[in-house]
């Protein structure tokens, strides 16, 4: 948009420039070379007859070589700037015309109100949609509102800051007001809404953790700080990767617990295709799914080969996840605590060194900027610096990057130098998680996934059971498919039912499409955050 406004006033002030000097022009000409003098108006009369191709007869012919040059000259550049007027004026016009435009306003009830959108919009949107709840964003960005309109999503194209806007947004029906653009901005929205109501509850998402009490004693109802949740989920898989405990999993109750662990390079499972692991006999541990290069595969995927890529997602008892644990540890150094390497120390990365630093785990922070805490200071795309920092030698390397392009880059150049490290990476935007794995990263977790998952969880009060891990883990009411066989439920590829907890509060793992569900009962659910958005029980 900004490009075509300039090119459109470039445009303009060519033209009239270019007749302004061709009027001139052509007045002198026809005095001193033609013998016919002409008056400022009628010399710019015959130009604008030829500019608009519309002829200028009363004073043809000229007798003068210079004056038909002058005429031709004009003609040329009357034909160059009627062809130039197409793509930068007539198109455009056109283009705006046909273009359906964002509303500045919408009438609705019992909707969330999303002031500001980003990459974490999107799987908000879907967790919304596939509770039945309307999503409306608030954009002041007219190409942005625009885009979100085209893809089905309500949208108010208006600033968010502004009261006038948020009642047209029908705020004060809203069932919650999530605040998601910059701090500041926030700030000022929870104010606006403030303003016209005071009974919506209001969550905003820190950039900063630290502003969080500001954001509360404005009047939002609870400020999250996704950054500090990402990092912690990112340090509990750097401590699973270098310890034999099995970290934080996420607890089911009854005893069982849900975790995901890293094949290593070494462990006795590399190499072997899952068709000739019996995992359950072997640790009494019950497999769920598996990522393998960047894609979640839910059971059966007996093709599968155990590799250095591939993350086991499985259930069980503490005693069954420790005994698979040991089995994808590498056997060189299965016992041993090695060196980690932090790269990055935003937000992100120092909650991870603040974590391993309770856990005692060694660790090298490196960053671009020099400051207490950072032990490297360089570029991570740089192996020079990587080396320096130890990469070469190092158990596992965590990329807690804010920009997903560098991460990328940096896995390329980690992977270079030290092709038997441990690779765990932050990513911004849910479409760069494959491109990392891709890339050689061995466990990636996203950042617009945790927020989305935390505040719909928060909104919703939905049980998702864990937000900080690459797959959501979510408890459903049997309720509207009870009678029926799991067998019989009709779930979306890729996910998949790994427990059913029962009334009296017994979980059972041991569940298969023979299981017959009560009303009472509740599915305990795995999938990815786009496949389990579109659940639909009813």
């Amino acid at each position: 948009m900004v490009v075509r406004r300039r090119l459109f006033r470039v445009y303009l002030v060519t033209v009239v420039g270019s007749l302004l000097v061709f009027t001139v022009a052509y007045d002198a000409g026809m005095t001193f070379f033609e013998s016919r003098p002409r008056t400022f108006l009628e010399a710019f009369e015959v130009v604008m007859q030829t500019f608009t191709t519309t002829g200028y007869g009363q004073d043809a012919p000229w007798e003068s070589p210079v004056m038909t040059f002058l005429v031709v000259g004009m003609q040329i550049a009357s034909l160059l700037l009627i062809f130039a007027a197409f793509p930068i004026v007539i198109v455009p016009l056109v283009e705006d015309a046909l273009s359906t435009s964002p509303p500045t306003g919408i009438d609705r009830a019992d909707h969330v109100l999303i002031c500001g959108s980003s990459s974490r919009t999107r799987t908000l949107l879907s967790d919304l949609d596939a509770q039945g709840v309307d999503g409306v964003v608030v954009e002041p960005d007219r190409e942005r509102a625009l885009d979100l309109h085209d893809q089905g999503h309500d949208v108010v194209h208006a600033d968010p800051e502004s009261v006038d806007a948020l009642r047209d947004a029908s705020v004060e029906r809203a069932t919650a007001v999530v605040a998601d653009s910059d701090d500041e901005v926030d700030l000022s929205v929870i104010m606006a809404v403030g303003e016209v109501t005071a009974d919506v509850p209001v969550y905003s998402v820190v950039e900063k953790p630290t502003l969080a009490p500001y954001h509360e004693r404005a009047g939002a109802t609870e400020a999250f700080s996704p950054r500090v949740l990402l990092g912690r989920g990112l340090a509990n898989k750097v401590r699973n990767a270098v310890t034999t405990a099995t970290g934080d999993n996420v607890d089911l109750g009854g005893g069982l617990e849900v975790a995901e662990f890293p094949i290593q390079p070494g462990s006795r499972l590399q190499g072997e295709r899952i068709s000739e692991v019996d995992i359950e006999r072997q640790t009494g541990a019950t497999l769920i799914g598996a990522w393998s290069n960047g894609e979640f595969r839910t059971p059966p995927f007996t093709d599968l080969v155990l590799d250095e890529h591939t993350v086991l997602l499985v259930i069980g008892t503490e005693t069954a996840l420790s005994g698979l644990k040991r089995r994808t540890l590498s056997e060189i150094r299965r016992y041993s605590r090695g060196e980690v390497i932090v790269v990055g120390f935003g937000v992100v990365g120092s909650t991870v060194d603040e974590v391993l630093a309770r856990e005692d785990v060694p660790r090298t922070v490196v960053d671009l900027e020099e400051r207490p805490g950072v032990d490297v200071v360089g570029d991570a795309t740089d192996p020079g610096v990587l080396r320096e920092a130890g990469v070469d030698e190092a158990r596992t390397v965590i990329l807690a990057l804010d920009d997903d392009t560098t991460t990328l880059l940096a896995t390329f150049v980690v992977r270079e130098v030290n092709p038997d490290a441990e690779v765990i990476a932050r990513a911004d935007d849910v479409d760069n998680v494959k491109k990392l794995y891709r890339a050689g990263a061995d466990y990636v977790l996203s950042l617009a996934s945790v927020t989305g998952r935390l505040l719909a969880s928060t909104i919703l009060d939905e049980d998702v059971v864990s937000v900080d891990t690459q797959v959501e883990v979510v408890r459903l009411s049997a309720e509207p498919v009870a009678g029926q066989t799991i067998g019989d439920v009709e779930l979306p590829p890729g996910v998949t039912v790994i427990a059913v907890e029962h009334r009296d509060g017994r979980i059972s793992a041991d569940v298969g499409d023979w299981t017959t569900l009560e009303a009472t009962d509740e599915l305990v659910v795995a999938g990815v955050d786009r496949d389990v958005g579109r659940i639909d029980l009813s």
